[in-house]
């Protein structure tokens, strides 16, 4: 049977871009049709095949999972929050805590087929161990880090010789225990160059410091923005930057386990409902761009404890994502998009020029001490703050289409605004904060 395309002549990306010239009748195809990401990234009206770049991505090979995020404060309360979760489809829990727990109690008549992620701020060898002892650990995850936890608090859990000491125990003692929180870049306002080359160098110093043990225990997370193809892109760049940082390191074919969470920045609290919208579309750039877990922000996070209802929607999203839009196992369905492909590759070359100026400064450590990359992600909030304040930046029932009878006053349980602590602190911390807490405080006060 002959090929139907044999019957058309092939069209060079030349040919495309002469004949869109003639149909703009004179306007600037650079100006018109042109735009510039806040990366620098240059995005073109058409892709072709001279685009692609037949890159490996080393992606997944099984379908995402389902997670949801339980904190302990009663270890009977969480155990029956996680067994109703798991009854109503997710295949993951995390739990979080900022102190021991009875691991028995928690973790009663759940199976240890299902994979944990403990996501704890404090540092404890036995406590650790007894989680190991008590899970199958292959499949948990101790989401605990050390150089994460110095960037978000301004401070080390005790003090640098005994965590460096405490966690090189942890990391020697137990599988999947080198955590790199890449979420806390995006949500404080870096680009996506950025958060990828952080998220690089945060790793690099895990290696340096703790050898091939840590390499074989690293685990990752990130925040998933508003922007679909972007986004998706950012995932699969990461995957291509740290297989080329682990062969430098003599580790060859490693699949990073990478866990997903939507983004806060650009979460609102007055038209509420409209979050949904974005988390749908950010789990979905997850899903696309390869991630292993999704733990999905409930819409009413950041002015509601956490909720039955909203708890269940949050769930429901990803459960229709997976089972009714037949996104189960599609990971590496976007191969072969000239769009994604040349974003992604893009998006590489742009982060891994960063991470070298980091390397070469005395790495990401020295550069956090410094308060360089500090300063640098609050370079990059402020300008996406700026075009979120000149409305080019578009937040719906924000700085564009408001509700003016909403009122959020009376429903807010706990404060969703940045809060400042007065504690001291070794370096600047670095600070998560959302695009419209300004907006949404002079609206409160005008209620």
């Amino acid at each position: 049977m002959n090929n139907l395309f044999n019957e058309f002549d092939k069209v060079s990306a030349e040919a495309w871009k002469q004949k869109i010239q003639v149909d703009l009748k004179g306007a600037d195809y650079n100006e018109t049709l042109l735009w510039k990401t806040q990366e620098g990234i240059v995005v073109k009206p058409f892709y072709t095949e001279e685009d692609r770049t037949y890159q490996e991505i080393l992606s997944p090979k099984k379908g995402f999972q389902i997670c949801q995020s339980i904190t302990i404060e009663n270890e009977a309360d969480a155990n029956s929050l996680a067994i109703d979760a798991l009854k109503r489809g997710t295949n993951a829990i995390q739990f979080t805590a900022d102190k021991k727990f009875n691991i028995n109690s928690l973790l009663k008549n759940i199976s240890f087929d299902i994979t944990l992620y403990f996501k704890l701020s404090f540092l404890s060898i036995d406590f650790i161990n007894q989680i190991a002892k008590t899970c199958n650990s292959k499949k948990v995850f101790y989401q605990i880090d050390l150089y994460g936890n110095l960037a978000s608090t301004g401070n080390w859990f005790i003090n640098k010789k005994e965590d460096y000491k405490l966690f090189n125990d942890i990391v020697n003692s137990n599988k999947n225990t080198v955590f790199v929180n890449a979420a806390l870049y995006q949500n404080s306002g870096a680009n996506r160059a950025q958060q990828l080359a952080y998220a690089l160098a945060h790793t690099n110093e895990y290696i340096e410091q703790f050898g091939k043990e840590a390499i074989e225990n690293l685990h990752f997370q990130f925040a998933v923005g508003s922007n679909y193809f972007l986004e998706i892109s950012k995932l699969r760049a990461f995957r291509i930057l740290l297989d080329s940082l682990l062969e430098k390191h003599g580790v060859t074919k490693h699949t990073a386990h990478i866990f997903c969470v939507p983004s806060k920045r650009n979460k609102s609290l007055y038209d509420y409902n409209v979050n949904m919208l974005r988390t749908t579309s950010e789990c979905m750039s997850a899903i696309l761009g390869g991630a292993d877990t999704i733990c999905n922000l409930p819409y009413d996070s950041i002015y509601h404890k956490s909720n039955e209802f909203g708890e269940r929607i949050a769930r429901n999203q990803l459960l229709i994502l997976k089972e009714e839009s037949y996104l189960s196992e599609s990971q590496e369905v976007a191969n072969g998009s000239y769009y994604i492909e040349s974003l992604t590759q893009q998006l590489a070359e742009k982060a891994l020029l960063i991470f070298k100026q980091i390397e070469k400064g005395g790495g990401f450590l020295e550069q956090l001490m410094k308060g360089t990359i500090q300063s640098k992600i609050k370079e990059s909030a402020a300008k996406e703050q700026d075009e979120y304040d000149k409305g080019k930046l578009v937040v719906l029932g924000a700085n564009k289409l408001q509700n003016p009878k909403d009122r959020m006053k009376e429903t807010i349980e706990i404060s969703p605004f940045l809060k400042k602590k007065s504690i001291k602190t070794i370096i600047p911390p670095i600070i998560e904060k959302r695009l419209t807490e300004a907006d949404e405080k002079e609206r409160l006060n005008n209620e």
